[in-house]
């Protein structure tokens, strides 16, 4: 369709549970250190956190958005993801069945971010791009559906988290729908899961927790 666009950007999500025991802190971990850390990564545009509405055994899942996949193998991402802060490698031990992706995002309609998000994981090879392009066209017509997006997950650099079981691990290509409000969320699964039949290996629905933008970080003080 002529409304999706194909790009060099690339997307990492971490997709995860926590005991609520130690909730609180993880969140406070998330929203006053990690998502700055990252979005401040050369390359990362921004991030956004969202909290699982339907069909997830993991409550939250964190997106990040950069340029393109080369970000993931910079010197400046080695270094943030080999040398931890104390408060990370505390959260990182306490994070459960999580999942890590990065992916590019081979295909792309709309802009901005919406207030509840649609994550479809597709079976792999079920779909093919032209396809996939044109289901995403038309939902592009969809009251409330701001921005759509296909990701491809890149095998070399979906290095899995230790709390990631990975005994039958699959990298499954994904797609993300950012709508307005989460009774559209609903109503937008439902549609695409009846459309898709078959290639659809997993469905859920979020709500937005906050985004960060990287021209919103003040600069860093020598």
């Amino acid at each position: 369709m002529s409304n999706i666009r194909t790009t060099d950007q690339a997307q990492l999500f971490v997709w995860s549970d926590i005991d609520p025991d130690h909730e609180a802190d993880f969140n406070q971990w998330y929203d006053r250190e990690h998502m700055e850390e990252r979005v401040r990564i050369p390359g990362f545009t921004g991030a956004r956190r969202y909290r699982a509405v339907s069909g997830s055994a993991r409550r939250y899942l964190a997106l990040y958005r950069a340029s393109n996949l080369a970000d993931f193998t910079s010197e400046a991402y080695r270094k943030a993801f080999t040398k931890q802060t104390q408060w990370s490698i505390t959260n990182f031990g306490r994070m459960s069945n999580t999942r890590r992706r990065v992916m590019q995002v081979a295909q792309e309609g709309g802009f901005g971010w919406g207030g509840a998000l649609v994550l479809i994981e597709l079976v792999p090879d079920a779909m093919e791009s032209d396809a996939v392009a044109d289901v995403l066209g038309k939902l592009m017509a969809e009251e409330g559906v701001l921005r759509v997006h296909h990701m491809i997950p890149d095998e070399t650099l979906s290095t899995p988290l230790p709390s990631e079981n990975t005994e039958g691990r699959v990298l499954a290509p994904c797609i993300a729908v950012d709508v307005t409000s989460e009774p559209i969320a609903e109503a937008t699964l439902r549609q695409l899961t009846e459309k898709l039949g078959g290639a659809v290996r997993e469905a859920e629905t979020f709500r937005l927790m906050w985004s960060l933008d990287a021209q919103d970080l003040p600069a860093l003080e020598d």
